[in-house]
């Protein structure tokens, strides 16, 4: 599926900072657009390590009135919250009604990089997926909009940004162990990211394939497509100029993956 990803599409600066502040005030609009018909929004950011996920996040939340946008960072469980039902931490940072949460990464890590440090078995990944499908038709039939986005680049590309971040002491914190594990097992993991994709993409909660490796066009991307789906749900208009070409998980793609 992901090998047919074209990773050279690419955004001039030019373009992309005549596109991004439009862009910015229209998800300002209809972020109090949800606020006022009370519309849950989830958005998960889940990709690559060093695909550039929070600066993407950052310049989601730089013009959105922070009362009702806010982002849930996500990483490995605490002491405490081992202590309960793995999805427990999540069900306690969904949206109000009327808020935007940003996940970034999820409770896809169960599926993905637990699946890789081989903390799950077989029937522990069996649960989870069926424990995914459950939480996000819940939230579906309860009115939230899922947004999913699975930022691609290639093993390379990502092995260079890794030594890159790594070589400069300001940045190198940024790299850890799972990130390496990652790239060490580029290819088992993406056959990971396939296997979730085709199983949990679905018009309830849809992913979205991002070409992640010019970040200019990463960006845009990802804002036309929340703002065509925000429009879509709020039924308004679309704005001129988010028509976002997506590389959904779509039924020739997901036949490729070897369930």
């Amino acid at each position: 599926m992901l090998e047919y990803v074209n990773l050279e599409l690419a955004l001039p600066q030019e373009e992309y900072k005549k596109r991004l502040r439009p862009l910015q005030q229209r998800l300002y609009e209809l972020e109090h657009a949800v606020f006022d018909a009370k519309i849950p929004v989830i958005i998960v950011f889940e990709g690559w390590a060093a695909t550039g996920k929070g600066r993407l996040i950052s310049l989601l939340a730089e013009r959105l009135d922070p009362r009702g946008f806010r982002v849930v960072p996500i990483t490995p469980p605490r002491t405490a919250e081992t202590r309960y039902p793995w999805m427990w931490r999540f069900w306690q940072k969904i949206p109000a009604r009327g808020q935007m949460v940003a996940f970034d990464t999820s409770w896809y890590r169960r599926v993905l990089i637990d699946r890789l440090n081989k903390t799950v078995d077989k029937d522990d990944l069996r649960a989870a997926y069926q424990d995914i499908a459950e939480f996000e038709e819940m939230l579906s039939a309860d009115g939230t909009v899922i947004l999913k986005f699975w930022l691609h680049i290639s093993e390379a590309d990502q092995k260079k940004r890794i030594k890159k971040l790594s070589k400069d002491k300001l940045t190198a914190w940024q790299v850890s162990e799972e990130d390496l594990l990652q790239n060490k097992r580029y290819e088992k993991y993406t056959n990971y990211v396939e296997d979730m994709i085709a199983r949990t993409d679905s018009p309830h909660s849809p992913w979205t394939i991002v070409e992640a490796a010019d970040r200019y066009y990463m960006r845009i991307k990802v804002f036309e497509t929340i703002i065509a789906s925000l429009e879509a749900r709020l039924g308004l208009p679309a704005s001129s100029g988010t028509k976002p070409k997506r590389p959904r998980a779509t039924k020739e793609m997901k036949g490729a993956v070897n369930a």
